[in-house]
């Protein structure tokens, strides 16, 4: 399911800062929302740091960045602690936002199907109008480079 082009699905889930994120209150901001599957892998660790090291780059311009996993907060606060995240981490333990954005489904891990989290990244516009969607990412360290050279040329 690509979302370009179309309105980005509203969600409303608990963030490591302690509030509850919906996409309303980002309006009027460019809003990237990537979904990795768990906290403190690899590739996950690696994805999250390439985005800390952006961070500012991306706020720079008017972006902000939303991790989202079904891991707890708890589980997202100890990530966030342990590699200096800047960004909010949210909890979607039920996959119902991911679900929403086709960030959960049957995917290949291994050489096995399975159902899980499908790392994938969505850039919101400041109308709320999906820009980008990259429905899978493959490489997690060099995906957020990716990202901001898109929001360079938007």
């Amino acid at each position: 399911m690509n979302l370009q082009g179309k309105q980005a699905p509203d969600f409303r889930l608990a963030g490591s800062d302690g509030r509850e994120h919906c996409l309303q209150e980002y309006s009027g901001k460019i809003v990237v929302i990537y979904f990795y599957p768990r906290d403190n892998t690899p590739g996950c660790t690696k994805e999250a740091c390439s985005f800390r090291d952006l961070h500012r780059e991306l706020v720079d311009l008017d972006a902000v960045v939303l991790g989202v996993s079904r891991d707890s907060l708890t589980s997202h606060d100890k990530f966030i602690s342990q590699f200096g995240l800047p960004f909010v981490l949210l909890s979607d333990p039920d996959a119902e936002m991911m679900k929403r954005y086709g960030a959960f489904g049957e995917k290949t891990s291994y050489g096995k199907t399975v159902l899980g989290t499908i790392r994938s990244t969505v850039v919101v516009g400041r109308d709320g109008v999906v820009l980008k969607h990259w429905q899978t990412v493959k490489k997690t360290e060099t995906h957020p480079q990716e990202v901001l050279d898109f929001l360079k040329r938007v």
